[in-house]
């Protein structure tokens, strides 16, 4: 079992991927705290521990990786958390980036596609004593047993945005989605302004590993 100690040197490591991130653009001083406060080694397999500060995405089993920490800052400022948030994250995957969202006072509800990754982060989570709502499924239909949602946030690839996330936002909430193709997609910001209206923005270059299930790929 992978002992959680949280050295100097990964206090350190973690202080320059900040000044990193920060030269790369990111502005949220709250987001940039979270990543700061948060031991992403702790997410990590022991073979790869020593390249968790490195501003890349890793494998975590099951065909799915962490994502780079420059992705999931991104993706945090965009959905503009506030302390209370309901955010429902589809794609748990380590857990690292629903930790974050933890960290900036959000209720998060979260489903993960594949039952290994989903045991072993549930049980993980609990380990750390972060507390949120674990579901397992698929989770391109959302959740709607608990909507409506302040934000929702993907963390895999999608062919098109699913119109049930969109449905299972409040009025005023936002979703951060990656769409594109299997290899490269471009990170939409879509602002629910009324029922019947909503406002796209998209930023390009990145790229995930695909979102599974009816309204994703298959396979």
């Amino acid at each position: 079992m992978l002992k959680l100690e949280d050295t100097y040197l990964h206090k350190g490591k973690r202080r320059a991927l900040v000044a990193e991130l920060r030269k790369k653009g990111i502005q949220s001083e709250r987001v940039l705290e979270a990543i700061n406060t948060l031991p992403r080694h702790f997410f990590f397999d022991t073979a790869l521990i020593s390249h968790a500060y490195e501003d890349k995405a890793f494998p975590i089993g099951e065909g799915q990786t962490i994502s780079q920490p420059y992705t999931v800052a991104f993706q945090t400022e965009l959905l503009d958390v506030k302390p209370g948030d309901k955010i429902l994250e589809i794609g748990t995957g380590s857990g690292y980036q629903a930790s974050i969202l933890h960290l900036l006072g959000a209720e998060v509800f979260t489903i993960e596609y594949q039952k290994k990754l989903f045991d072993h982060t549930s049980r993980f989570l609990q380990r750390l004593g972060i507390k949120m709502h674990l579901f397992y499924g698929d989770g391109t239909g959302g959740l709607p047993a608990n909507a409506p949602y302040d934000k929702i946030i993907v963390t895999a690839g999608a062919p098109v945005v699913p119109d049930a996330l969109i449905q299972q936002l409040k009025i005023g909430g936002i979703l951060v989605i990656p769409v594109g193709d299997r290899r490269r997609q471009a990170m939409v910001k879509i602002t629910k302004k009324s029922s019947k209206e909503t406002v796209r923005e998209e930023f390009d270059g990145f790229a995930f590993v695909p979102l599974l299930g009816k309204d994703g790929w298959k396979g």
